[in-house]
């Protein structure tokens, strides 16, 4: 981790050696809870988030846990259910969770963390990135670990306007949750103050499974666009992706860190798995850190396969996260990690991280990764900052 006083420190060191204290592991214990959904739309993100966490809660353990204490890591399945949730997030608090990991979503994780603001202790979202997901909605002590809607569009629009030569761009927007709402609102927001016009803003619901009305109006538009901005999820984003590809429109396609899922990549193929592009959280291999092989080779001995998805990571740096703070803080009080996490930078997987005060709502400062798909497979492209973002 790096501190703004000057000193420097991986955040994984604490695992890879190192540890977080000196002392041996006490009997009492540091609990985080989690309400992440193992099950409905919001599994394929927070199952993978929650592998990410018990590979960095166990590597924690070895190296002598947190201030002395073993760590000890609570998950209810959320079953991507706002109200189960939030029952979830109670449920652990009541049983002596000090710190919460929330869902990788506003509308799923919110619930989480308004009950550990109600609890006063620090909850933390794996990847939410609407900005909604802030200290204004939530309270002063909730945070998410990813970048908002606001820098993921924004690198997305610049790479497509500044960096490609994209002019024009046809934008698809699933209606279903905030997030994808947000994040073509912030792509086509930014994408036209660089220059660039959308051609035409269209609607999507998940679960229609038929993209036959947007694919007439898209195939209608007098000019062809440049680039295509689909803002959704699976298995949704497959279909609508198949659909584009089936009737031979070969243009570049763009989208959000939904995008960073294994059955996208298998629902795709060879075939249609070309001139794909996806604003995401890291890549999961040394070009995106030094320390990821070391993380994979963790998970691999934890888990028994290699992650294929990035949201391992996000997983695995909220705990990693967590600790840092706490052991700044000296305890698990929720206004002291609060204020550890606003006060300095972290180096982490998903890139280094410092939030704005609680008065600014906790803003994310912090890179993406940019992450292209040809053949149907995914590679890295490198790290991109924006160079400005709209307000949230």
């Amino acid at each position: 981790m790096v501190f703004r006083g000057g000193v420097s420190r991986l955040v994984l060191a604490a695992a890879f050696g190192m540890g977080l204290t000196g002392s041996a592991m006490a009997e009492d214990e540091i609990i985080i809870g989690g309400a992440l959904s193992l099950t409905g739309v919001q599994a394929p993100l927070d199952e993978a988030g929650l592998k990410g966490a018990e590979v960095a809660v166990k590597a924690l353990n070895d190296q002598g846990g947190l201030l002395g204490k073993k760590i000890k890591l609570i998950n209810i399945d959320g079953k991507s259910d706002p109200v189960t949730v939030g029952n979830n997030a109670i449920n652990v608090i009541d049983q002596g969770a000090e710190l919460v990991i929330a869902p990788c979503d506003f509308d799923f994780g919110g619930p989480a963390s308004r009950e550990a603001q109600n609890a006063n202790i620090v909850g933390i979202s794996t990847c939410a990135s609407d900005p909604l997901y802030s200290s204004w909605s939530l309270g002063d002590k909730q945070f998410t670990l990813s970048m908002w809607n606001t820098a993921m569009g924004a690198t997305a629009a610049e790479y497509a306007f500044k960096e490609r030569g994209w002019k024009s761009a046809y934008v698809v927007t699933d209606q279903f949750i905030a997030y994808t709402k947000s994040l073509s609102k912030y792509f086509t927001q930014h994408f036209k103050d660089l220059g660039g016009e959308v051609v035409l803003e269209d609607a999507y619901t998940q679960g229609a499974q038929d993209f036959s009305a947007q694919l007439a109006r898209l195939q209608a538009l007098p000019e062809k666009p440049d680039v295509i901005f689909i803002s959704s999820y699976m298995p949704d984003l497959g279909t609508i992706i198949r659909a584009i590809r089936e009737v031979g429109i070969t243009t570049p396609i763009m989208g959000g860190d939904s995008y960073d899922d294994p059955s996208l990549f298998e629902a795709l193929g060879e075939r249609f798995g070309n001139e794909i592009y996806f604003v995401g959280h890291t890549w999961m291999g040394a070009e995106a850190h030094p320390d990821m092989g070391k993380f994979i080779e963790l998970y691999k001995a934890q888990h028994g396969s290699e992650p294929d998805t990035s949201f391992v990571a996000t997983g695995w740096d909220t705990v990693m996260l967590m600790a840092q703070a706490v052991k700044i803080a000296g305890s698990t009080d929720g206004a002291a990690v609060a204020k550890a996490l606003e006060e300095n930078e972290f180096d982490l997987l998903t890139g280094k991280l410092s939030y704005s005060n609680a008065e600014l709502g906790h803003q994310p400062n912090k890179s993406a990764a940019l992450i292209g798909i040809s053949g149907g497979k995914p590679s890295f492209l490198g790290w991109r900052r924006a160079e400005s973002q709209p307000a949230p």
